[in-house]
């Protein structure tokens, strides 16, 4: 097995399983991002708004949670991240 191969595995091996893990279906706090993000783009004013927080705060619990608990060391980094994306596009609004 090559290096990168090598990496690859580790990177990407479920460590409960020994599956590879790059998706999975969404959990709960995914689909509200994804359903407020929908619905918040056909909306305007004060609905808009809170449709955008909730979005928001729903990525950010997401993100926290794979980086916390993700499968792998892929999905973790993927919530690190999402998560600083998802803070340094709060603290620049």
């Amino acid at each position: 097995m090559t290096a990168l191969a090598k990496a690859a595995d580790a990177l990407f091996r479920d460590r409960e399983t020994g599956r590879i893990v790059i998706a999975q279906f969404p959990n709960l706090a995914f689909l509200v991002w994804l359903g407020a993000t929908v619905v918040g783009l056909v909306t305007s004013g004060t609905a808009s708004s809170v449709l955008t927080w909730v979005g928001t705060g729903a990525l950010a619990f997401w993100a926290a949670d794979e980086l916390l608990r993700g499968v792998n060391p892929f999905r973790r980094i993927l919530g690190a991240v999402v998560l600083v994306w998802t803070v340094v596009g709060l603290v620049h609004t």
